[in-house]
């Protein structure tokens, strides 16, 4: 166990309140029978926020790029293949490559519906070495993890380890469990990640890269009934650059 808190906050000093796995499962279960926004609209926002950081991070030359986007059959999945179409749609050239295309979620198989659209490209497994890329979105397993990845997940998580091209992940990177940082087995290696509503606590610097927060439109009251105190970070943003502390806690006098 470390003998550091770790704590989040942004750029200006507002600390962010992290959340496990299962504290993040009841604030989407609270929004999704009770309060709003529903998972079309969250994923809707999750991969808006994506594809506007990935050309932020891409630069001048976003318009020449070539991105690789994997992702999962579950609601990560679908926030990256939703990322994918708003990049295809500004004309950046974007393979989507699934990790299980014949297991998608309903919302995530709608989201696919929605690429299949564009005039981006829907791979498979063993072409992605015919091709090179500027960036890839990893959009695999989210904060859903269970066990070590295995099959074309483990595949692909291994593959792009191996590529030498930045990647951004999306809300964890795959692999990771949210709660602790433990890696039950291989786990995708992230330059960024770009995670969602609020920072997992799982997260660390060595195991996520840059760390960035998204907002996805859940309002305080759905926090408050899932027992958070929240205060939004944003201010005039959607998306804010998040700082990684390691504080040592306060010894309890005797």
């Amino acid at each position: 166990m470390s003998e550091f808190d770790i704590r989040f906050c942004t750029r200006e000093g507002f600390e962010v309140p992290a959340v496990t796995a299962e504290q993040m499962r009841e604030v989407d279960r609270i929004a999704v029978q009770e309060t709003g926004p529903n998972l079309f609209q969250m994923m809707e926002n999750a991969g808006r926020n994506l594809a506007e950081l990935a050309l932020e991070l891409l630069g001048p030359a976003w318009s020449k790029a070539r991105v690789l986007v994997l992702a999962g059959g579950g609601g990560n999945g679908g926030g990256g293949i939703c990322a994918a179409r708003h990049l295809a749609t500004r004309g950046v050239r974007v393979s989507l490559c699934l990790a299980s295309p014949e297991r998608l979620a309903e919302v995530t198989a709608f989201q696919r519906k929605i690429f299949g659209a564009t005039q981006g490209e829907e791979i498979h497994l063993d072409e992605l070495t015919e091709k090179s890329y500027d960036l890839i979105l990893d959009a695999l397993i989210g904060y859903s993890l269970q066990s070590a990845p295995r099959g074309r997940a483990l595949d692909l998580i291994a593959w792009a380890n191996s590529a030498r091209v930045p990647i951004l992940s999306l809300d964890v990177p795959s692999g990771v469990d949210v709660s602790t940082g433990d890696t039950p087995g291989v786990a995708v290696r992230p330059t960024w990640t770009l995670t969602l509503a609020l920072p997992k606590a799982g997260l660390r610097a060595e195991n996520c890269g840059q760390l960035y927060l998204a907002d996805i439109g859940i309002p305080a009251g759905t926090f408050a009934r899932a027992g958070i105190q929240y205060v939004s970070p944003f201010r005039e943003k959607f998306v804010v650059r998040l700082r990684i502390l390691e504080v040592k806690p306060e010894r309890e006098s005797r």
